[in-house]
């Protein structure tokens, strides 16, 4: 492996972790939410007895937002600080290395926006009133 893509593939490992973490916040607060909405609430309760940790996410949903929102931090950072790494001069790697830069920018893009998503159906809608 090059030296100069090493920074780059942990970058893409820090933006997956990121992505598995938001994927939570989706788990605990908007899944529940859109299947009650949508009418299967019965089907919801056959999932959160098959899965029950279902219902630990739930009820402990600052602490998955403050995990997610610490690997998005985290990784947003080492992102940051990657954007000027130099790529090789070689024109297969260096199109290899503007590869994964892109990839591991819209894998932490995603993130941000699954977490943006549990935290409107998590925290914003019930201070409205719309889901409780």
């Amino acid at each position: 492996m090059n030296e100069l893509q090493a920074p780059l593939k942990r970058n893409l490992g820090l933006s997956l972790m990121a992505l598995g973490a938001a994927s939570g916040t989706l788990i605990c607060c908007v899944l529940p939410a859109v299947m009650v909405a949508l009418g299967a609430g019965a089907a919801l309760a056959g999932l959160v007895t098959a899965v029950p940790q279902l219902v630990w996410l739930s009820a402990h949903k600052g602490l998955v937002f403050g995990v997610a929102g610490s690997a998005l931090a985290f990784s947003g950072w080492m992102l940051w600080r990657a954007r000027t790494l130099p790529c090789p001069t070689d024109p297969a790697l260096a199109k290899t290395c503007m590869r994964l830069r892109r990839f591991s920018a819209w894998t932490w893009a995603t993130a941000v926006m699954a977490t943006a998503l549990g935290a409107a159906f998590a925290f914003v809608l019930p201070a409205l009133g719309l889901f409780s």
